[in-house]
């Protein structure tokens, strides 16, 4: 028998990990071609990072070695099968998944311990190499492959699924992992392949020929079952477009609501959402509530400049039609997040600066994620004319792998993230990520959002010109938020000089954080802490722009701001605050400010008791649905004893 092993490196995140989907494709090929398959033996998969001097002497005798490549396993991947070939020079290694490069020509001298790397899908491509090995070794007849004498022509895309077992329906995941204590299984699910769309960040559309293929009803029904009668708790769906077929993924939604009711699993779904959402996806989404399986929907913009756009090809619903549909989504009870990146050709400061005063001048629009602009291996950006064009250029950075955890990491991996272009400088892409830093941090997350809207709304100051001045109160007044500002300016200048994006606090617990939600959770520990840093940057503001607001109008809205956060020193289940101004009429119903004696009541949105939990509830699992501030519209105006009685 013909020994196969095999590896798909992942990272652990909450004690799960992810099943080898990939790997388990491919075997599960294997195994329905007859004459192929009794001659080969697959090993179980190597996933967890931290045996990773046990894997390669299990490979001593190997004879053919898969590895399944993706940014976030290459540099462990490439360095175990760099040690096999060492220990084993006869063993076929070979390269697979979206982190071989579509140009290969420096490819074999950088890594000259692969034999075989494979382009595209690998189910046909796979089950040819083998065939050819059994055979006489020679691979210049199957398509879809680089060795480091040649490339073939490209494997023709899989147009019918109906012989592609499932990993999960044969259990092949389980054949091929053995089941640890303490550890979790993630399942990686599709319910069809290819995106429509040629975004050039991105390398969906071009690594699956843009053409969508779906699997059937019957076989995708069957895995959900699977997935609730093995306990699985998480599925990490990998469609690109989940909801583009509304009809049959609004049965896939009840699909998973039926099983979860009366099963308990799955407990979390995930996936990236049609790019194109509308209200028609409400339905679907309603079934994904109904058993708490759905956090957010992704509203993605990633920019709101024309000149971008058309660059990147990317296209977006017009704002104002985009501002109406996170309305309908709020309106429908449905949490909502929009993204953006920063870094993209075409973008200027200005126009940067421009599209956040757009975002955060909209009420309707929900949690706001900036991301920096990576370079993937076979995205269209990353083409050479591409880079010559636009005079991209990249950073090597360690990879963000956010809300992991600090244990067990191992080896390195990195990504490439875009420095600069014709349209920025690298200094000016710092003052975006500043910027983004302060609107995530201090509007989206809550911390300053309706000190904000008083001062638009009484004095005329607008979002850009109050976190301007913000960000000039951080640099020049010593406060809780300038503390912040220099950790800051530090995470940036590593971030950009290549030393990585992962950011640890131990007061957070053990997981890597995006900055801002470190940057929110460190000010929301302490309650008066907090109170004390906003009154110092509202006599600044009062100062700075000669406004002459009367004291109890701010010292009421202090406290009504902090009121609204989700904050670490209070843990009742029902919070209430007095007030002496109508601030929920004011902020909701553009009512006249008056002075009024009101007391406002909402159900706490974290009751957590442990420090680290809370903090993942408030901002790592809760991000998405907003646990880390509330609403004025839906504050209560009742009694307690009525609000007590009523939760």
């Amino acid at each position: 028998m013909i020994k196969v092993n095999s590896s798909q490196f992942n990272h652990i995140y909450n004690n799960r990990i992810h099943f080898p989907y990939s790997i388990a494709l491919l075997a599960g090929y294997v195994k329905t071609q007859k004459n192929i398959h009794k001659h080969f033996r697959f090993e179980k998969t190597f996933v967890f990072r931290d045996n990773l001097d046990s894997n390669i002497e299990q490979c001593k005798d190997t004879d053919i070695l898969l590895c399944s490549c993706y940014v976030w396993n290459w540099q462990i991947t490439t360095r175990f099968a760099k040690e096999v070939k060492k220990i084993n020079p006869e063993c076929t290694i070979i390269f697979g998944g979206p982190q071989i490069p579509n140009h290969i020509e420096d490819f074999f001298k950088e890594y000259p311990f692969v034999d075989i790397a494979v382009h595209g899908e690998g189910e046909f491509i796979i089950s040819n190499i083998f065939e050819a090995y059994l055979k006489d070794r020679n691979y210049t007849n199957v398509n879809g492959i680089s060795t480091k004498d040649f490339t073939t022509p490209p494997q023709k895309r899989i147009e019918n699924f109906e012989n592609l077992p499932s990993p999960y329906l044969t259990n092949m995941v389980w054949d091929l992992v053995d089941r640890v204590d303490g550890i979790s299984w993630i399942a990686s699910w599709e319910t069809n392949r290819g995106c429509p769309y040629l975004c050039t960040f991105c390398d969906w559309g071009s690594a699956t020929a843009t053409k969508m293929r779906k699997w059937t009803d019957e076989r995708l029904f069957k895995e959900i079952e699977w997935f609730a009668d093995n306990k699985i708790p998480y599925i990490d769906c990998c469609d690109a477009n989940f909801g583009i077929y509304q009809a049959r993924d609004k049965q896939l939604a009840v699909k998973l609501k039926e099983e979860k009711l009366k099963k308990g699993y799955p407990q979390t779904f995930r996936t990236n959402w049609a790019k194109f959402a509308s209200e028609k996806i409400i339905p679907t989404v309603k079934e994904l509530q109904a058993a708490d399986l759905f956090r957010a929907i992704t509203l993605s913009l990633q920019s709101l400049d024309e000149t971008t756009l058309d660059i990147i090809k990317r296209e977006n619903l017009k704002f104002d039609k985009f501002s109406n549909l996170t309305n309908q989504f709020r309106v429908a009870g449905i949490p909502s997040y929009t993204e953006l990146i920063m870094g993209l050709p075409g973008e200027t400061l200005e126009s940067f600066k421009k599209g956040l005063e757009i975002i955060m001048s909209d009420k309707n629009v929900g949690t706001l994620m900036i991301y920096n602009c990576g370079i993937l291996p076979n995205a269209p950006m990353n083409e050479p004319w591409y880079m010559e064009k636009y005079k991209i250029k990249t950073v090597r950075s360690p990879i963000l792998l956010q809300h992991s955890s600090i244990h067990h990491r191992g080896i390195e991996e990195y990504e490439y993230i875009v420095t600069s272009t014709t349209s920025f400088t690298t200094p000016e892409l710092k003052e975006m990520y500043i910027l983004s830093w302060a609107v995530q941090t201090f509007h989206s997350f809550g911390v300053l959002e309706y000190i904000q809207r008083y001062y638009e709304s009484m004095n005329g100051l607008s979002v850009m010109k109050f976190y301007d001045s913000f960000l000039e109160f951080c640099k020049t007044k010593e406060s809780i938020f300038s503390r912040e500002y220099e950790k800051l300016t530090k995470h940036v200048d590593n971030g950009y000089g290549g030393k990585g994006w992962s950011h640890h606090d131990s007061q957070l617990g053990d997981l890597i954080w995006p900055f801002d939600e470190a940057s929110f959770l460190r000010l929301v520990l302490d309650k008066n802490k907090l109170i004390d840093g906003l009154e110092n940057f509202i006599n600044y503001i009062e100062q700075s722009h000669e406004f002459n607001t009367d004291y109890n109008i701010l010292k009421d809205l202090i406290k009504f701001q902090v009121f609204l956060l989700t904050t670490r020193n209070d843990l009742e289940e029902i919070k209430s605050h007095d007030f002496n101004f109508n601030w929920k009429n004011f902020f909701v119903g553009n009512e006249k400010l008056q002075p009024q004696s009101k007391t406002y009541f909402y159900k706490n949105l974290v009751t957590e008791q442990d420090q680290m939990k809370w903090c993942a509830e408030t901002a790592f699992f809760g991000r998405h649905e907003k646990k880390y501030k509330f609403h004025p519209e839906e504050l209560s105006e009742k009694t307690l004893a009525e609000l007590t009685s009523f939760v």
